[in-house]
């Protein structure tokens, strides 16, 4: 049995130790909003927060995990809307919302959770986050927007 730490919760599990993270969170756990991209890191489908640190959960093993805080989609927000997925849905970002989990959670982890606003930083930070329907403009802006208001919300 190996312990996980997900959304704040200490959760057993009973599978090898070199189990990718991802089978353990979707198919042990039924936390389906992390998705099965490519299997090999490439396409950050797969995205989680590893103590704060965004990871590709398919090429992460249960045990590079146990002992760590492992954030996904589900717990992004703590209980509500992230402001991340509030602008998703302002901004009308999926399409078809397979990539969009990952796309989320890799955004978050600029600044602390706070992303950037700068175009260049957002580009050169979402790098290797695919989007089969091409949304980036629109995960550009979802950002952006996400970024001001956080920022309006805690005074800066």
């Amino acid at each position: 049995m190996i312990t996980l730490t997900i959304n704040g919760q200490a959760r057993q599990v009973d599978t090898a130790d070199d189990t990718p993270l991802l089978w353990v969170i979707r198919e042990q756990l039924q936390m389906t909003g992390t998705k099965f991209g490519c299997g090999a890191g490439l396409c950050g489908a797969c995205t989680v927060h590893l103590d704060g640190v965004a990871v590709r959960s398919c090429q992460t093993t249960t045990r590079e995990a146990a002992g760590k805080k492992v954030t996904t989609i589900e717990g992004l927000g703590g209980g509500k809307p992230h402001a991340l997925q509030v602008a998703w849905e302002v901004e009308q970002v999926p399409q078809c919302g397979y990539c969009q989990s990952g796309q989320i959670m890799q955004a978050s982890v600029a600044a602390g959770e706070e992303p950037g606003s700068d175009q260049q930083e957002i580009v050169a930070h979402m790098d290797g986050n695919l989007c089969r329907c091409m949304t980036y403009g629109r995960i550009q802006r979802a950002i952006v927007r996400a970024a001001a208001d956080m920022r309006s919300k805690s005074g800066a």
